[in-house]
């Protein structure tokens, strides 16, 4: 039967009803839908903290509760039955407002299909089979093939498909790779089927780490072949050990031999999350894979590594299991995960922070790939026509606007405790940034961003209402009017075309002063909202509740990366004008120079240090100081009285 959805308190259970001990929740909507699964060391405790006070909770969870209808749950015995439960729940029901990890691209695996009677050596995609053995993920497929290639000479697997195979053997000729011994030929019966098997079974042990007693083997056959005069096979034996090699070298050494670890680092922002792992196997990288997620509630580093080991191992073979996995951050339960790992493999598995050394410098560069994973998504995603539209209608509707902001202006505040208070103004156009049109200001006011707000808002549309009126924009009757181009450069003005929305980095107040700076212009057309940066929330001029757009949808999205874009952009301008302040700063005390020297000092030297190391003859070469002044400047310098 449904059941209304509206009130937390209308499901909330009864008092003393929940068990304070281990255990796994649901929550279901008003059609009996799981829409969220959980787990809790307390059962008490975690289900109170939904019912305790609505307004502090995040508001993915807000929005999960008042879809809610219902609640139930199930005690367990331990913490890692409760990890159990709550995958195999998730994976049951897939509940709406649960983390999903996604590919952020389809990874290609080497794969070999020993469930066959024949078994085959390919390049595989999507979901994993029974009965195939695989390796990597690789970056791109033809890494994979090159590898093969190196290793087909001496483990000369079958490589062909089904067809190819089952032609070959009914007209009683091999292909190409079976001529120039790249393959076995079993199709024709040059190998038994366990010869071939034997063949496919060293071929896997080389791929999972075990080589060197291949490359001894070789060796070994090469010198007893060179003694007894079989230069030629010796020869073929030595091309063969060289081939194995090189195979080995397209897989970079980062950590002892013995070492099989997978490392997993995270890069995220208030929405999203990207996870990037290495498969570090013998000590060498063997393949790298990559996630992107988008975030529900507020989740802690270390709850998004629970959430993913667990749908990353969950139904991993035990062979494919490292001994070790190095995170960025402990799971909150990491002994009980450890333990839940460890039965998967079958053997001990250790869970830790790498802190020093070797692997703590492979998980930095895991971080990097995983950040650049992060920032590819965030382009692929906002070069897309029909989300960038899907966005700007979102935002349109959600701020109740007459048509989609096709012109987006976004602005922020930079400063370092008041001082050098500057401010930046990004451009976004059909949800793209236009980079040609952004500026920035230093802000005169010194008390604080909501002033700096009002006045760099004032700034700008001033600006742009006296473009407008040198243009002979405001007399329609005006033929010579050149509009918003510039006569001279033949390119637009700096402040010639108006927004659609104006966004402030902030909340209400922020908001508020930028609606108050284009009345006092008379600008009507306008529309303005702040994105705050805590809980992303979208605020509008007067409101005393902000406008909570879904989290996963292109809107937010869009607005987020303005914001970011603009906080970016403000930073930059920030430390440059920091820079250059802390430099003319160590000339403040040089009796008789003033600010016009001072730069043309800077200028020539390009730095003070360079400045300190030269002579007075030195100096006097800068235009407009003479010998008596540049004595005072070196004893200034370093520290004498003049």
């Amino acid at each position: 039967m449904a059941r209304s959805a509206g009130s937390p308190l209308s499901f909330r259970p009864k008092p003393g009803s929940i068990p304070d001990s281990p255990g796994v929740y649901r929550f279901r909507d008003a059609h009996g839908r799981v829409i969220y699964v959980g787990k809790a060391k307390s059962l008490r405790q975690r289900l109170n903290s939904y019912f305790a006070d609505f307004s502090a909770l995040h508001p993915r969870t807000q929005s999960m509760l008042t879809t809610a209808a219902d609640v139930d749950w199930t005690v367990v015995g331990t913490e890692v039955e409760a990890l159990q439960l709550e995958y195999s729940w998730i994976k049951e029901f897939d509940p709406r407002f649960n983390v999903k990890y996604r590919d952020d691209k389809s990874y290609p695996y080497l794969a070999v299909t020993l469930g066959e009677d024949f078994p085959r050596v390919q390049v595989m995609r999507g979901a994993k089979r029974k009965g195939t053995r695989y390796f990597g993920p690789y970056s791109h497929a033809w890494a994979i093939r090159e590898t093969v290639d190196l290793l087909l000479r001496v483990f000369p697997v079958r490589t062909c498909s089904a067809g190819v195979f089952k032609r070959a053997g009914q007209i009683g000729r091999p292909c190409l790779l079976g001529y120039i011994d790249k393959c076995s030929a079993p199709c024709v019966g040059r190998v038994t089927p366990e010869e071939h098997r034997a063949l496919a079974e060293d071929f896997c042990d080389f791929m999972a780490g075990n080589t060197s007693r291949f490359i001894r083997r070789l060796e070994k056959e090469m010198r007893e072949a060179a003694a007894e005069q079989e230069y030629e096979r010796a020869a073929r034996l030595r091309d063969d050990i060289q081939a194995l090699q090189r195979a080995l070298e397209k897989q970079a050494v980062v950590l002892g031999e013995g070492t099989d670890a997978d490392v997993i680092a995270l890069a995220e922002d208030p929405l999203e999350a990207a996870v990037q792992v290495f498969y570090v196997r013998g000590g060498r990288i063997r393949g790298q894979r990559g996630w992107v997620v988008d975030k529900v509630e507020e989740p802690s580093p270390g709850e998004l590594v629970e959430q993913f080991l667990l749908q990353m191992y969950a139904e991993a073979s035990p062979e494919s299991m490292p001994r070790e996995v190095l995170v960025p951050a402990l799971p909150p339960d990491h002994e009980a995960v450890a333990e839940l790992l460890a039965e998967q493999r079958r053997a001990r598995v250790e869970v830790r922070v790498p802190q020093r050394g070797d692997k703590k410098a492979l998980m930095e560069t895991v971080e990097r790939n995983a950040k650049e994973s992060l920032a590819q998504h965030k382009i692929r995603r906002a070069s897309d026509l029909t989300t960038r539209s899907k966005a700007l209608q979102e935002i349109a509707d959600a701020l109740d606007l007459d048509q989609a902001p096709l012109r987006i202006e976004c602005y922020d505040v930079s400063h370092l405790q008041g001082e050098n208070v500057v401010a930046s103004m990004v451009v976004f156009e059909d949800g793209l940034a236009r980079k040609s049109e952004y500026r920035r200001f230093a802000v005169k006011t010194k008390e604080g961003d909501v002033a700096s707000i009002h006045e760099v808002i004032l700034r700008r549309f001033r600006r742009y209402l006296e473009e407008r009126s040198a243009t002979g924009e405001l007399a329609p009757d005006d033929q010579d009017a050149h509009g918003p181009i510039d006569p001279e450069t033949g390119k637009p003005r700096k402040f010639a075309y108006p927004p659609n929305l104006v966004v402030v980095d902030g909340a209400g107040p922020q908001a508020a002063a930028a609606q108050r700076a284009l009345d006092e212009l008379g600008m009507d057309d306008v529309a303005v909202c702040g994105l705050a940066k805590r809980l992303e929330e979208v605020w509008l001029p007067g409101d005393d509740q902000p406008v909570i757009m879904p989290r996963s949808s292109e809107g937010l999205y869009l607005l987020q990366r303005v914001r970011d874009e603009a906080h970016r952009f403000a930073i930059t301008y920030h430390r440059s004008k920091r820079s250059k302040t802390v430099k003319e700063s160590a000339l403040d005390g040089v009796p008789g120079l003033g600010p016009a020297r001072r730069q043309a000092l800077l200028k020539h030297f390009g730095s003070v240090k360079k400045l300190r190391e030269a002579t007075a003859s030195d100096i006097c070469e800068v235009p407009g100081i003479g010998p008596s002044l540049a004595e005072v400047i070196v004893s200034t310098l370093k520290g004498e009285s003049p």
